[in-house]
């Protein structure tokens, strides 16, 4: 595409933003403070010098046919109504953030993606189709999914016993799923320290490929 692909991962932490032929993504700090006028603003800012016709965004929210259905649990309000095309001046995809790490983490056959991260993002590749899927808040134990493996859980039960529920959660939605394998991304899932049976080792990096791949 001319110009390239903006690519845009929206975090509860940071906003990742890079564009297609470079390395070094720019970092923008997120958080329950940052709506989606403050998310375009501050890309365009750090994206002034370059030269882009397309954006992806990668969310942390269910988006269905580029419709994002729920405001993001982590950050500010007012991404369902904004208008990223009119904003951007750009044609714009958006997709799930973890439907789209996972869209370039894709490697073949049925793979189950989980982000572990602020929350659980999750989404699943079927010969190449992507579902995002809405994990982090169905019924777990004595909570949700996302209480027992995302960054609260860390500090709740500490390192030793958050990397057993990651291994039983794993282990549970693989089978449930019927997936081949299972791809780990997300800031923490470094801190494992033995993988899960079928498990791979994703790269955050991964977010930037599949927002290009969007456009393939």
């Amino acid at each position: 595409m001319k110009n390239g692909i903006l690519v845009i991962d929206v975090g509860g932490t940071n906003v990742k933003v890079l564009l297609s032929g470079r390395k070094t993504p720019v970092k923008i700090p997120s958080g329950p403070g940052m709506t989606a006028g403050k998310m375009v603003a501050s890309v365009k800012k750090a994206a002034s010098a370059w030269k882009y016709g397309a954006v992806s965004i990668g969310l942390p929210a269910a988006v269905v046919r580029g419709r994002i259905l729920h405001e993001p649990v982590h950050l500010g309000k007012g991404w369902m109504r904004f208008n990223f095309r009119k904003a951007f001046g750009k044609p714009v995809k958006i997709l799930n953030d973890a439907a789209m790490q996972a869209l370039g983490s894709y490697e073949g056959g049925t793979m189950l993606f989980l982000g572990l991260g602020t929350g659980l993002g999750s989404a699943l590749v079927i010969d190449g189709v992507i579902a995002p899927l809405e994990l982090a808040h169905l019924p777990y134990k004595k909570g949700e999914y996302e209480d027992y493996v995302g960054v609260r859980a860390i500090r709740r039960f500490g390192k030793r016993r958050w990397r057993k529920h990651v291994k039983d959660v794993v282990d549970l939605l693989r089978k449930a799923l019927v997936a081949d394998y299972v791809v780990l991304g997300g800031g923490n899932a470094k801190l494992l320290k033995k993988l899960p049976e079928a498990a791979l080792l994703g790269s955050n990096s991964n977010a930037f490929l599949g927002g290009q791949r969007l456009w393939q």
